[in-house]
């Protein structure tokens, strides 16, 4: 008996070591592909006195990288479903750390741009495949797949909230071309824990939906496109209606195509279950949100306030520490209480803290600020992995790669929308278009909480 247990004990200590090493070369990922969103923020003044860049260059350094990220991610998570998760996970890996180096020799703004598109390629393959990963390692423990979300999320905040940070000091020390060479040695060190500890996760059988790839990117590039170009020409302006109406038919074209496809890049079918389609829109708002503000906020604190990149990444160090915190303890805690009621009180506490930013902008206080962007990291924090661990657990474990590409392509493709949208609010004004983003990115969170507390009250109801 006493031997049975003691077999017990070192078979579970096993399966938390090789789990602990997932976590770590997963997490290796998404802490590069997250700090990629945010890291050129604090770089963005730098890159534009370099390059000759306006404004809307700006904007296509951030959105190049995201638009690439959000467009092929549900394609990613399709093939890492079909050929395995582990070889996308490396190959997507791969791809990062050149096109990292290929940005940090980039000599002009389009040979940049270009580089972003391949970095946010590399991204959308790690991602889904990363998480699918974890969900395997996990072997069906829902208490353990919560805690290594937790820790999953948490390399991704450290990753963003850092990203503004380690930017600023690597400006001031070594240029804007450090920014993105700084992925080449960590992505090294992911790969090398990967190809020793990492093993590959289930298959699927099934073709590749070409069309709805197609469709999807024409659409995603057509409705961002449509932003960006708004800020220096104007919405009735040719190019951006053109853009509009581009997207609005391509998107209705990708809804009709996976409809009728009888193996979608999207499976609508997901959509039917209101978890799934809750914590997905919570998805798209806090990543529109997020990243439209940490974007609009590095400019305005070098444009306006006359920081120094160095000074604009310091201001969210409290935003950093907190919000790597707040994700790891968010996904011990839903393992016990549940994720719901905690998602809620992230998304409220998220609201709150974006109307306190609003009128707060005009003040000369810096710790009235920062106890804002603390506020607003304690809520997203807490948002995110509850979040993820919502959608997961809505969809069989083997569909695991397509429904994490789901997820994260809303949320990319929100990021996307939210540079262009508040960076055409802030060129137009500066201290009006950022209280403005503040009071949208409220609302929005406000319109997630309720559309997730009608999908919790639904699930109770069919119980």
């Amino acid at each position: 008996m006493t031997d049975h247990r003691t077999n017990e004990a070192a078979e579970t200590e096993r399966a938390s070591s090789k789990l602990g090493v997932v976590i770590a070369a997963t997490g290796f990922a998404f802490l590069l592909v997250q700090l990629d969103v945010s890291i050129v923020n604090v770089a963005l003044a730098a890159m534009g006195s370099g390059l000759g860049a306006s404004v809307d260059g700006l904007q296509w350094i951030v959105d190049a990288y995201t638009l690439a990220f959000a467009a092929l991610l549900l394609f990613a998570g399709t093939l890492g479903d079909r050929i395995g998760a582990r070889k996308v996970f490396l190959g997507g890996f791969a791809l990062f750390i050149a096109s990292s180096a290929a940005c940090g020799l980039a000599t002009d703004l389009g040979m940049l741009v270009l580089a972003r598109v391949a970095q946010g390629a590399g991204a959308a393959l790690m991602v889904p495949s990363s998480l699918a990963l974890l969900n395997h390692a996990c072997a069906g423990d829902a208490a353990a797949r919560s805690r290594a979300v937790g820790l999953w999320t948490a390399a991704g905040s450290v990753g963003l909230a850092t990203g503004p940070v380690v930017g600023g000091l690597l400006v001031g020390w070594l240029g804007w071309r450090s920014v993105f060479l700084v992925n080449v040695p960590i992505g090294i060190l992911g790969i090398t824990l990967t190809l020793r500890f990492v093993r590959e996760a289930g298959r699927r059988a099934g073709r590749f939906d070409a069309a709805g790839q197609i469709l999807g990117i024409v659409a995603l590039v057509a409705i961002v496109s449509a932003a960006i170009e708004a800020g220096p020409r104007g919405w009735i302006s040719p190019i951006p209606l053109a853009a509009l109406a581009t997207a609005l038919l391509a998107g209705a074209a990708f809804i009709l195509a996976e409809r009728r496809s009888r193996d979608p890049m999207l499976p609508l079918g997901f959509f039917r279950d209101p978890a799934f389609g809750a914590a997905t829109f919570v998805g798209l708002c806090v990543n529109l949100t997020l990243y439209g503000i940490l974007f609009v906020l590095s400019l305005y604190l070098q444009h306006e306030r006359g920081y120094s990149p160095a000074e604009a990444g310091r201001a969210f160090l409290p935003f950093t520490v907190v919000l790597g915190l707040a994700n790891v303890v968010a996904g011990r805690i839903a393992g016990r209480v549940g994720a719901l009621p905690l998602m809620m009180a992230g998304l409220s506490i998220g609201i709150a803290s974006y109307g306190a930013l609003a009128f707060l902008i005009g003040t000369q206080s810096d710790l009235a600020f920062q106890g804002g962007l603390v506020g607003l990291a304690l809520g997203i924090g807490i948002t995110v992995p509850t979040m993820t661990s919502t959608l997961l657990s809505s969809v069989p474990a083997e569909r695991g790669g397509v429904a994490s590409g789901v997820l994260n392509t809303v949320r990319q493709a929100g990021g996307a929308l939210g540079v262009a949208l508040f960076g055409t609010m802030l060129a137009a004004n500066a201290q009006a278009g950022l209280r403005g983003a503040l009071l949208v990115s409220a609302a929005m969170l406000a319109a997630a909480a309720v559309a997730m507390g009608f999908a919790g009250r639904a699930e109770r109801s069919a119980e």
